[in-house]
């Protein structure tokens, strides 16, 4: 073979591996991005449970005779709030939206937390079934959501590394595969919660 046509044949085989090679990176970060979107997809799901709950608790708190009122607005504005600010697998690269989003689930969290603590004072409403399976709800949709939090935050970093690292990166800049945003602890989660029942 002459010179020019090996060079040739070299060129095509480098160009053949390079695209092979790109066409595998690009699927993979496909796939990583598909299992944060699923992620944030079952993040929703919970967050969607623990507010179509809240309707029933508020109604079944509220036929507590004298209960406090402005408690049960705060928990219905905070529902309201937490299910006006959304946020689309297309926002995830957004920190800024992702910490209104956080900041609107936690405040639903801190008011739901304090309507908890106030229905001590209340032992015939804490002795009613509906409101135990209620509150025997919330609690294990709280849970869901902070595994489903977890296993987002799971996706995300594998996904991060993925785009981060090299040869993958010069793949996701050319395709638009951006960082995603976790979930973060709501400055001052470190400091414990101050409790009043006054």
């Amino acid at each position: 073979m002459r010179p020019v046509a090996l060079l040739l044949v070299g060129i095509a085989l480098f160009v053949g591996v390079a695209l092979m090679f790109g066409f595998k990176t690009y699927n993979n970060l496909v796939d990583t991005d598909e299992s944060v979107v699923q992620a944030w997809a079952d993040v929703e799901s919970q967050y969607q449970r623990r507010s179509d709950l809240i309707p029933n608790l508020v109604n079944t708190v509220r036929g507590a005779a004298n209960f406090e009122q402005e408690t049960l607005e705060a928990v219905v504005s905070a529902r309201a709030k937490a299910t006006s600010v959304t946020l689309s697998a297309d926002d995830l690269t957004d920190p800024g939206k992702m910490e209104s989003f956080m900041a609107a689930q936690e405040g639903l969290s801190g008011a739901l937390g304090r309507l908890m603590m106030i229905t001590e004072n209340y032992p015939e409403l804490r002795a009613t079934d509906s409101f135990r399976d209620l509150q025997a709800q919330l609690e294990g949709t709280e849970n869901r959501i902070a595994t489903s939090r977890r296993d987002y935050n799971d996706s995300v970093a594998g996904y991060n590394r993925s785009v981060r690292k090299f040869p993958a990166s010069i793949v996701a800049g050319f395709t638009g595969f951006e960082r995603k945003t976790p979930f973060e602890a709501q400055p001052g989660a470190e400091n414990a919660p101050e409790v009043s029942f006054e």
